[in-house]
This record gives structure tokens, sequence and C-alpha cells, in this order.
């Protein structure tokens, strides 16, 4: 078997999503490239910090771009190859940029919302009533929308973990008409003799009629059909993120917006007005998923509670 489809077996094996598998599968083949073509087990550490170094002098990619490289070198090493690798902190390192993340006011999100019409327009609603990352809100199910208790369940979330967040009331009307426009599209399927969805990991061997199920179905799906690129199977997959990526954009123009923006700023904004509004950090944290609260803490200086919430002594003589 060739190397690169040894890569995407195991990245398969592993439940990798096809978007992991598919950067891996080229930054693994761009290593080869410019190694002359030699065989990645006849090479190691140097010729690994060699590349990632290139990457960073020559390049000048963004460190998260660099990061993404190195871990699919490693996973290439550890985990196809079983080679152990050492420390690469003598590598040359993009620099991560600290910045403040773009933060609309509520005013400015409902003049973005209000220029957002359609599925996009209620996609971006979600995302920012939710607090949704990008493609969570793409990814979404019908079976994961709980309208009695008006929570959503975030599947597979970054991590590979799952989590609840609320589901705003006034958003659910217009997700019940937008359900049963998509159960007609399914139901359409069904009747032409496909109707199938992609199930993660081995669902799809241990519950075969469950690709067909409504609740298996995606809440945004696509306008068309398509061949699963792992599978073969037609089926009719989620709406792609850059129609939503280009809606978003274009609004924010329309409205006079300088900022910015994109559906991520959705989000930022989300967690910023929640914690402008006096809920707790602990609380923000966990509807957004973060593994780590200092991630959640960039908020505070937002909204200035950090060093800028301080007040100067020039203001009290």
């Amino acid at each position: 078997m060739r190397l690169l489809d040894q890569v995407r077996e195991v990245i398969r094996k592993k439940h990798y999503s096809i978007r992991t598998e598919q950067a891996y599968v080229q930054w693994i083949r761009r290593f080869i490239l410019f190694h002359g073509k030699r065989h990645p087990k006849d090479m190691g550490e140097q010729e690994i910090s060699q590349y990632i170094s290139y990457l960073a002098t020559h390049r000048k990619v963004a460190a998260s771009t660099q990061n993404q490289a190195l871990n699919a070198l490693v996973f290439l090493y550890k985990h196809v190859l079983q080679v152990e690798l050492g420390d690469f902190g003598h590598m040359e390192r993009a620099k991560r940029p600290q910045k403040l993340p773009t933060v609309l006011s509520k005013e400015e999100v409902a003049r973005v919302l209000t220029a957002i019409s359609g599925t996009y327009g209620l996609m971006a609603k979600i995302i920012y009533g939710c607090g949704l990352r990008l493609m969570e809100c793409v990814r979404l199910r019908v079976k994961d929308l709980d309208f009695q208790r008006s929570q959503i369940t975030v599947r597979d979330g970054k991590g590979m973990k799952d989590r609840t967040t609320m589901l705003p009331g006034q958003l659910e009307p217009f997700l019940l008409e937008h359900l049963s426009r998509v159960k007609i599209i399914h139901e359409q399927d069904l009747k032409k003799g496909h109707g199938e969805v992609y199930l993660p990991f081995a669902l799809e061997r241990k519950y075969p009629k469950a690709a067909r199920e409504w609740g298996w179905q995606y809440v945004f799906p696509s306008e068309r059909m398509a061949v699963d690129p792992r599978s073969g199977k037609m089926r009719r997959h989620h709406l792609n993120e850059s129609g939503l990526q280009k809606a978003v954009r274009t609004a924010g123009r329309t409205v006079g917006i300088s900022k910015p923006i994109s559906p991520h700023t959705f989000r930022h904004s989300f967690a910023t007005h929640l914690l402008e509004s006096g809920y707790d950090i602990r609380t923000v944290q966990e509807l957004l998923g973060h593994k780590d609260v200092s991630t959640t803490m960039i908020y505070t200086h937002v909204i200035g509670k950090g060093g800028m919430g301080v007040q100067s002594p020039f203001d009290t003589l």
C-alpha cells in the first residue's frame, strides 16, 4: 500500500474528519517533495525541523499553519511509521500574534443580522444566539435540537467533546419552519432511492438504517447531492461554510461596518455580551466549550475588565 493511502487508512481508523485527512495528506506530500521525494522512513527529526523552519522563515506562514504542518508530520511518524520523535524546541517557529478578537456591539449585530436573509441569515442568528463555532453550526443534525428544553447539543466540538448550549426562544419558530422545508427535501430524496447522510465513526455499520432517518439529517443540507469522497456513495451533505462566510462579509459592508467580520465574530460577540450582562466567566466557558478558562479570559479585556478597567489616578484629582 502506498504511503499516503496508509496515512488515510490510519486517519479514518482514528475517526479524524475529512478536512483533517485532506490537510495532513497535503502536508506530508509537501514534506516529501521538499526533500527531493525521499521516503519519510529514511528521514527524521532533522529533516522535519528543516521543513518546519523553512515554512516560518521563507514561506512566512502563520503560526497556526506551521503547527498544523508539524502535527501532520508527527502523526505520520508516530501513528503510521511507528517512530517516536524527540523534542522540536530548537526549531524556528512562526510567532503567534496576540490579538484581541473583533467584537460587535449589540446594535451592530442586529444591523448585520438584518442584512442577511434566508438560510444564511438563520445560521448567523444561531451562531450569535448560541455561541457556536462556524463548523458546529454547519454540522448540526436535526436530533441535536431540543425544542422542549430550549437547548442545542453540540456533538464532537473542538477536542471531540460534546456540550449543550441554549436555544433562543425567538429562533424556535424560524427553525421549525426551516426544518419543515428540509424534511420535504429529505422525503423527496428517499423516494428517489437516496436520503442517506454521513454517519460518524462506526455508526453506519452498527445502525445500517440510521443514515436515512430524519433525526440524523443535517439541519442545513446542501442544495445538491454529491459523491462522498470516502464511501463513494451519493449523499446530500451539509452546506459549504464558504457561502455563510461570504454572506456575513457582504452584510457587514452593506450596513457600513468598518471592522473585518466573519461568522466567528458573532461567537466573540456572544461571549462578550454575556459577560457584559453579568454572567460569570465559568458559565461562559462552558457554553463556548473552552478547555481552559484562560481562553475565555480574553473577553474580559474586550469589555474593559482587564487592565483597561482600572480607573486612572488622574481622574480622582
